[in-house]
């Protein structure tokens, strides 16, 4: 009989464009996907139900796409360093195989899986799937790794892409005998509610490898609101983006065919404007790739600050204002629109990300660790590394060459949002007001009453000065 193969889904569920997965698939083998189900990944106090959701949902469109090749996904629950040797050698296969990810957490448990499968006696294939160029790839003139944006984006851009990898079309998986013996080892794909999550809205995007090529053609070709990105990408009412941060989190997409029809975009632009909204949009793919790169060469910074004036930095952490913060009630709407949207849906328009982390920390003076844990507590698409890399930005405590920035929330609605399009939508109890006030937050006192809205927690200018005048404090101290 044929040797058995079986290659371990993580951050990569689909059958195209799977580097690790094809690789596997060219030798031969009978080969069966497994996921594990990883209760150190699963909290629900920490992750957010419409991500958890979002993973089911994807996984059950995974089992459909390896039944319709003749294989199966099997679902695995509990620690992947006792369950992953377990099955494989209860089902005699010969190796195991999977992509690697840049998270410490990822990375530690990869390493206790190898050893565990190696001392079983089976074979460990590990590939780079979820990047373009792997950490390591892309790198200064004199061999370290970049900690400022522009130049990496230079090097990597200028870098040859590899093309899709082969999808699968016919896959020999377990015989009756071998599934019998897996039924003993497996479970069957439970709900959110069985894991202890509830999320009753519907999702920003539909899960699964199909709904995300689908919004990839409707983004690129048939919408081609790439074509306008450099316009749009700002404006938090329109559709402007290609909202496929879900896919590229759970790799439901595979980053090459995501490349592959950005470039064809680029060729087949007709003007230098066209060619720079693609562009704008490429530079946002080697953003994810920048953090990426950073969190697996420093991964301190899943637990601190970059820069070392933060790293002691005197927080405010009002507990009371943090949670003005998370429900949306801080008496600025820009920054209220942004929460309700967040907490109602599991997702946050990005330009409106960097507004509420600049205001909880620049304002409310909040530990950004804060915010950073609560927008994976919410998020859909919420990721380790461009979560920590977007936040740090946006405190100021990251890898950035222009480290104190500081956005006015009115600055920010009156240029992005200057019909109040936006705030209306997410706080209904604001639609009667006029579009001025509504944009500067200047409601009168009297009209927040009527309305129920409060009055602002904190006064900008003033937060803004103790803000610059801590930092300056800091640094001076170094």
């Amino acid at each position: 009989m044929t040797e058995l193969g079986l290659f371990w889904h993580r951050r990569d569920l689909r059958l195209s464009d799977n580097l690790g997965l094809a690789t596997l698939a060219q030798r031969s083998l009978r080969l069966v996907g497994l996921f594990c189900l990883d209760p150190a990944l699963l909290d629900p106090q920490e992750v957010a139900a419409a991500r958890v959701v979002y993973l089911l949902g994807s996984l059950a469109d995974l089992q459909q796409r390896y039944a319709q090749v003749g294989s199966q996904l099997l679902i695995l629950q509990g620690q992947p360093a006792m369950m992953l040797p377990r099955l494989a050698q209860a089902l005699g296969a010969t190796q195991v195989a999977w992509n690697l990810d840049v998270e410490p957490y990822a990375q530690e448990r990869d390493r206790q899986v190898t050893e565990a499968l190696q001392e079983s006696g089976l074979t460990v294939q590990t590939t780079w799937d979820h990047l373009l160029h792997e950490p390591g790839a892309v790198k200064t003139g004199s061999g370290t790794p970049y900690t400022v944006y522009t130049p990496f984006w230079r090097n990597w851009r200028s870098q040859a892409k590899l093309p899709p990898a082969p999808t699968p079309d016919q896959l020999a998986g377990l015989t009756d005998a071998e599934q019998a013996i897996a039924h003993d080892h497996t479970i069957a794909l439970p709900s959110a509610n069985q894991l202890g999550f509830t999320w009753d809205t519907d999702l920003l995007l539909p899960p699964g490898e199909k709904a995300a090529h689908d919004r990839l053609y409707d983004f690129c070709d048939r919408e081609q609101a790439i074509a306008t990105y450099n316009d749009q990408r700002n404006i938090p009412f329109l559709p402007g983006t290609s909202r496929l941060s879900a896919a590229l989190k759970f790799g439901t997409l595979g980053i090459r065919t995501l490349w592959v029809a950005a470039d064809a975009a680029y060729q087949r632009s007709r003007s230098d404007e066209t060619r720079t909204h693609v562009e704008t949009w490429q530079q946002e793919i080697a953003w994810r790739e920048f953090y990426h790169h950073a969190l697996y060469f420093f991964p301190e910074l899943a637990d601190g600050p970059y820069r070392d004036p933060f790293k002691d930095f005197p927080w405010d952490n009002h507990p009371d204002q943090f949670q003005a913060w998370c429900e949306g009630r801080t008496g600025y709407p820009i920054v209220d629109a942004a929460m309700r949207q967040l907490n109602e849906t599991g997702w946050m328009h990005n330009r409106c990300r960097m507004i509420v982390a600049s205001f909880l920390t620049k304002d409310l003076i909040i530990n950004w660790q804060w915010g950073e844990r609560y927008f994976m507590q919410r998020l859909v698409d919420g990721d380790l590394a461009s979560n920590n890399g977007g936040w740090q930005w946006s405190a100021s405590s990251g890898m950035d060459p222009k480290p104190l920035r500081i956005f006015n929330p009115a600055s920010q609605a009156k240029k992005f949002d200057p019909e109040a399009d936006y705030i209306r939508q997410w706080l209904p109890e604001l639609r009667s007001v006029d579009t001025q006030p509504l944009v500067t937050g200047d409601i009168p006192f009297w009209e927040r009453d009527r309305c129920g809205y409060p009055a602002p927690i904190v006064d900008h200018k003033v937060q803004q000065n103790r803000f610059k005048a801590l930092y300056k404090a800091q640094k001076d101290k170094g």
